[in-house]
């Protein structure tokens, strides 16, 4: 595993009047490197093997402090608990009902949408992550056969 997390992060969290403490640090890496979402109990596994002893707790209070300050994303994925990735980019997914399989779809995609909301709703919109299920591809074309 990279030692390094983007500099973005911690010159963010610098400017901001906060520090990159090592466990910030190694959550910020686990995050960077996964190419799924992870659930807490999956960032404390990795992060228990890169630091013997590091807790539930930390992991925890680590996530919902980065999730504050926008470098980490919290999102509901239907599994019923709250799943992280890294932040820095708005984006949405589709989920497959199915068989689970996830697809990234980029905010432009939704960005008329989010504009025709807050104009009709006078809302606010400040979500940067929505998820939509359905079947994907394959399953649809299983559930055809």
């Amino acid at each position: 595993m990279s030692n390094i997390i983007s500099k973005d992060f911690e010159k963010d969290l610098h400017e901001r009047g906060f520090r990159i403490t090592p466990q910030r640090r190694v959550v910020l890496r686990i995050l960077q490197e996964a190419d799924e979402h992870l659930t807490p109990a999956e960032v404390y596994q990795r992060a228990n093997q890169l630091f013997p002893g590091f807790t539930e707790a930390t992991v925890y209070r680590s996530l919902n402090f980065l999730a504050a300050e926008g470098l980490v994303l919290a999102a509901h994925i239907g599994s019923g608990q709250l799943v992280y990735e890294i932040g820095g980019y708005n984006h949405h997914h589709l989920i497959c009902r199915n068989c689970r399989s996830t697809c990234a779809v980029e905010h432009e995609v939704l960005e008329i949408l989010y504009r025709q909301l807050a104009e009709k709703t006078g809302y606010q919109i400040d979500s940067v992550h929505v998820t939509f299920f359905g079947l994907c591809p394959d399953c649809k074309e299983q559930k055809r056969e």
